[in-house]
């Protein structure tokens, strides 16, 4: 059995962490399987939003332990290429050209609480707890701590990562991490509800061009910045779906997308 599940309904494509004798532990393997399934979902013309879940009890509980020990024998040249596979999954994540949403149904801790932190929407069970522990063993949540100061800005991403303490699920919303606590027997409807929501009444262009003008706006100047907004703005409004959205709004008509 694969540790990373690909199956597509609806146009909802889910890609599940499938290891949960490890607590989907992020091995190699699994992050590769990652890697593959988000971009056989950018070309799957049959997947309008991801869903990304898990099996198991727990959501994901970081990096392998057995192959946390074998890290320490590794050279700064193998750390460093480990390193740019993960970094690699997050960026796809985060860049993705369609919507992600993480249906945290169990703990995510470290690397496993990036993921669920990095998608577009987080919903998660009330029992979930989440952090970044790297700090604990020595080690630094580095790539997390990019998309972190980005998401949640410095007061709360210097609370989660240099603390390396648990939180509840509660908190988790209330400062940012995620979007929604919702209860464990309604969790899959609620997920599949909005992404169905999302997939009847929003333009996948206009979607993949704002999560794209998400991404690259920060960190330019304010003139830089706004200079892309307008060729944005500028190059929507030439796409079929602007188009087709605004013909469709000033004839009062339904647009299904």
């Amino acid at each position: 059995m694969s540790m990373v599940e690909y199956s597509v309904k609806e146009r909802i494509g889910k890609i599940t962490l499938n290891r949960p004798e490890k607590r989907n532990a992020l091995s190699p393997e699994m992050v590769e399987g990652l890697k593959q399934a988000f971009n056989r979902a950018a070309d799957d013309d049959q997947v309008k939003v991801i869903v990304l879940n898990a099996a198991g009890e727990a959501f994901c509980a970081g990096a392998d332990l057995a192959y946390l020990q074998q890290l320490q024998n590794f050279s700064y040249e193998e750390n460093l290429a480990d390193s740019n596979q993960l970094k690699e999954l997050f960026l796809n994540i985060y860049t993705h050209p369609k919507v992600v949403i993480a249906q945290v149904q169990g703990h995510a801790f470290a690397g496993g609480c990036g993921l669920a932190g990095i998608c577009d929407w987080s919903f998660a069970v009330p029992k979930a707890m989440f952090g970044y522990t790297e700090v604990r063993i020595g080690f630094i949540p580095a790539l997390v701590s990019v998309f972190l100061l980005r998401k949640m800005g410095e007061g709360a991403a210097r609370e989660l990562l240099l603390g390396g303490e648990l939180i509840s699920a509660e908190r988790a919303q209330a400062i940012g991490l995620i979007n929604r606590v919702v209860p464990a027997e309604k969790l899959e409807d609620e997920v599949n509800d909005f992404a169905s929501r999302l997939i009847s009444s929003n333009s996948t262009e206009s979607m993949k061009l704002t999560k794209k003008l998400l991404a690259e706006v920060q960190g330019m100047t304010l003139t830089e910045a706004l200079q892309l907004a307008a060729e944005s703005n500028a190059h929507a409004r030439g796409t079929v779906d602007c188009k087709r959205g605004i013909e469709a709004f000033l004839n009062k008509e339904k647009i299904i997308w």
